[in-house]
């Protein structure tokens, strides 16, 4: 009996070693760090990543300016310590419903009937973002993903360049997607990603197309900005901060300085996400 009881006890040690290895082998590893520029996914199903460099900027815009917000000020100088990976797109949906099959996310957002696959996902709300970024993270283990921080995001959208678009002064035409931007989408749907030019980091969509949730608490000024680029997230959060204007809103909110908030739980049509994630995670 005690060894019938030993070799039971032996056999269930086994299965037990073997369902947690083929669990472990399910989940992939993290990307080894990168050089600045690189592409990358650490899983099949994981947004494409670009590795953009350490740097400063001045976030915000300057009370001389001719146009700004009384929430873009005080202008603060802020240093990214580290190169950084970031999403070449916006969140789409082909990968939202992978997370969605996957059982990682509950929510299914409609596609108004513009079509899924490579168009970037709406109607999610700020912890819908967050339940996506776990499941990222229990896909790929140790990858640390994450939303950008609403400074490392405007200096992802800047890439270097001090003017309001990364192109240059004015709006012009056919840059990006928005109300008055000149393209096939203006004021009427969402564009597939990457359909208009990556700026100078490699990044496509980071002005225009949809608004992209940040980590950030709002207030309406940048008094007490974090200088390192961490996000701030003083309570109350009810209102979260929002970057880089949408298909159906005016060019002005398309400037890389520009805040936009929203309450954290809004799932409307204009609204997206991006990822991001430390790099030598």
């Amino acid at each position: 009996m005690c060894g019938v009881g030993l070799s039971m006890v032996g056999r269930l040690a086994l299965n037990a070693a073997l369902l947690i290895a083929s669990v472990a082998a399910s989940a992939q590893a993290p990307a080894p760090d990168r050089a600045v520029g690189t592409r990358f996914r650490d899983c099949p199903e994981c947004p494409e990543m670009v590795v953009i460099p350490a740097g400063t900027f001045a976030m915000g815009t300057s009370a001389s300016t001719a146009v700004r917000e009384p929430d873009e000020g005080p202008q603060v100088t802020i240093r990214i310590p580290r190169a950084l990976a970031v999403g070449r797109f916006e969140v789409t949906f082909a990968e939202w419903d992978a997370c969605a099959a996957a059982g990682g996310c509950r929510h299914i957002p409609g596609d108004r009937g513009w079509g899924r696959g490579t168009r970037p996902v709406i109607h999610v709300d700020w912890s819908d973002a967050q339940n996506y970024l776990r499941w990222l993270n229990q896909r790929v283990l140790g990858a640390g993903y994450r939303l950008l921080t609403e400074a490392e995001w405007e200096y992802a959208a800047r890439a270097r360049t001090t003017a309001p678009y990364v192109w240059g002064d004015a709006i012009g035409q056919g840059n990006a997607n928005c109300g008055n931007c000149g393209s096939k989408w203006d004021y009427r749907q969402t564009a597939p990603v990457g359909s208009f030019a990556a700026n100078g980091f490699g990044l496509h969509d980071m002005q225009g197309n949809v608004w992209e949730w940040v980590e950030d608490c709002y207030r309406d000024n940048l008094i007490g900005q974090p200088v390192d680029g961490a996000a701030y997230v003083t309570p109350p959060c009810t209102l979260r901060v929002l970057r880089g204007g949408g298909w159906k809103d005016p060019p002005f909110t398309l400037r890389a300085a520009f805040r936009g908030r929203q309450i954290f739980n809004a799932r409307p049509s204009d609204i997206g996400f991006r990822v991001a994630r430390a790099l030598g995670g």
